[in-house]
């Protein structure tokens, strides 16, 4: 076995991931004067050379679709470098019976470099959801606990959006927001005459200069990366600040393989594999934070197994991989025909919604436990390939007449999109296939996926809300969704929504969950869990501002124990 490299350095903290989560410990522990090392799976980004944020489709040479159109199934050529559905040598498996994707990040930033920017609280009543309906789990912390480092995260990242005093989604700390387009305004008339809520978003886009960064230009591709850094990713507005502290070292294209763990019970080092030579190195730190990606950290925690930790580290209790969740996902959308007489004007704005529908029904008996938010947008955004491809699965035809089909469509279609809560279920949950290793030699997850009939309920009612708000606009809804099959009510397939999360859940009980109210391992006390993983629920909401929020929290708890000695 060839020797594994040791670093003589001793760090402060080593970090294992860079987006939302790692980057926030990243800049909150080197400001706090600690020594940081960070391992990134994948290589640096640079957003200048990176990013294709005013790219033309011409400019390519598939338009964006790859080759042989294989790109769009990974959201275009276009899409900031930051991670695949499917990436080689780099394998995972599902269960006979099982339905589940799994996005993962391999980049400076990861999923932040090109997420929706959607950066939403979580109400009061989602930390105490089995007190509120006797499901699932309350988490060990409550809302008054992560309030005040939501109002630090949203401070300093910038979050557009309005007051509204909706006990379902909390008011946060705002810039203006954009104003509505005409797609909106449309939305906006049929939710008022049905009563559904509808209000400004809450998106991580700056519209005023802040710290440094210039407002939104409104060029609307989000997406693409941003390089002015208006909209927010780890690797533009977290990790530059933990640099300029002097107390910051990234390596990447590092894919860490186990924590280890010295004599004492702590974890004194991490074993990654050196992308580039295949070599195995260590390096050693006072103590850890990982932040992989709520599956990816399991999976290194459940690799991590020694004397101390048979069935992997910090895994006493059993839980990790347990209680694996994604945001319930289902779809729709209709045509309106007013939309076609507007004339051509600029559709621009955010690289995202503009107004949102959040939860609106918690004030009732509904036929399903938990609550949904509606996403949507439409207009004439800029044709790309594969544009009119759901089109041309509803209407007749070829050559011209087709062509002319899709031109009277153009800018007529608003899509929407509902996101709601998993409830946490025995059937959902990831383990370590005992037969399947990486080409690193790392042994991967398998996945074990079901929907309860709760979530069916739940997609069922928002492809009826789908279709009130088209019909209530003077719209055509177009269903294609059925009550059976793979996917009834068109309810998504596990982890496509990519908001997969609470495989190393905090809890009070050690003997039920894996850290406690500050993402520290009950087993390993220098070792802390600060992505999704850490998560008890899966609310309606996008998780990525309370990932930022409970690492925040977790770094200065952290900063304040290691200034004690206790770690």
């Amino acid at each position: 076995m060839p020797e594994v490299v040791r670093s003589p350095k001793v760090y402060d903290v080593c970090i294992i991931g860079s987006g939302a989560s790692g980057g926030t410990a990243a800049k909150i522990l080197t400001e706090g004067g600690l020594s940081v090392v960070m391992l990134e799976a994948g290589p640096p980004l640079n957003p200048e050379k990176d990013f294709k944020e005013h790219v033309w489709p011409y400019q390519l040479a598939h338009r964006g679709a790859g080759v042989g159109g294989k790109a769009s199934e990974n959201f275009s050529e276009f899409l900031a470098p930051n991670g695949a559905w499917d990436i080689e040598g780099e394998p995972y498996t599902v269960a006979d019976g099982s339905r589940f994707r799994w996005f993962r990040s391999r980049i400076v930033g990861g999923r932040t470099n090109h997420w929706g920017r959607i950066a939403l609280r979580f109400a009061p009543v989602d930390f105490k959801s089995r007190s509120t309906d006797g499901m699932g789990d309350d988490w060990p912390i409550t809302y008054d606990d992560v309030a005040p480092y939501y109002d630090k995260v949203e401070s300093y990242i910038g979050v557009f959006g309005t007051k509204e005093n909706v006990s379902s989604a909390p008011d946060g700390i705002f810039m203006p927001p954009p104003k509505p387009r005409c797609t909106e305004t449309v939305v906006k008339k049929a939710c008022d005459k049905l009563k559904v809520t509808c209000i400004p978003s809450r998106l991580a886009v700056i519209t005023q200069p802040h710290n440094g960064r210039a407002p939104c230009h409104y060029c609307a591709q989000c997406g693409r990366g941003c390089v002015s850094a208006s909209n927010f990713s780890s690797s533009q507005v977290m990790i530059p600040y933990a640099e300029k502290t002097g107390r910051f070292t990234l390596i990447t294209n590092a894919m860490a393989r186990e924590i280890v763990v010295g004599k004492d019970g702590k974890a004194e080092a991490v074993s990654y594999i050196e992308k580039s030579t295949r070599i195995e190195k260590r390096v050693y730190s006072k103590s850890f934070v990982v932040g992989a990606s709520a599956c990816e950290s399991a999976r290194l925690l459940l690799n991590s197994k020694s004397s101390a930790f048979p069935d992997g580290l910090a895994n006493s209790s059993g839980v990790i991989g347990r209680y694996l969740t994604d945001s319930v996902g289902s779809s729709g959308g209709g045509v309106f025909p007013q939309l076609a007489k507007m004339p051509p004007h600029n559709h621009d704005g955010v690289g995202g919604m503009h107004m949102y529908m959040p939860w609106w029904k918690f004030d009732r008996k509904n036929d399903f436990l938990r609550g949904y938010h509606i996403e949507f947008g439409g207009g004439r955004t800029m044709p790309g390939v594969g544009e009119f491809g759901a089109l041309c699965d509803y209407v007749e035809g070829y050559g011209a007449g087709l062509k002319q089909k899709c031109h009277d469509a153009y800018g007529t279609y608003i899509g929407f999109a509902g996101r709601g809560e998993m409830i946490p279920n025995e059937h959902s949950y990831c383990e370590i296939d005992p037969n399947t290793v990486d080409e690193l030699g790392i042994p991967v997850l398998r996945f074990h996926w079901q929907w309860s009939d709760n979530e069916i309920k739940m997609a069922k009612d928002m492809q009826q809300t789908f279709r009130q708000i088209v019909e209530a606009g003077g719209g055509t809804y177009y269903d294609r969704t059925t009550p059976d099959g793979p996917n009834p009510y068109g309810i998504q397939d596990g982890g496509v929504i990519i908001h997969e999360l609470g495989v190393v859940r905090m809890g009070s009980n050690p003997k039920t969950s894996a850290l406690n109210g500050y993402c520290q391992a009950h087993d390993v006390k220098n070792l802390f869990v600060t992505d999704a993983a850490s998560f008890v629920t899966n609310p309606d909401k996008n998780p990525t501002l309370t990932i930022m929020a409970l690492s925040w929290r977790a770094s200065e708890y952290l900063l304040d124990e290691a200034k004690k000695g206790n770690l």
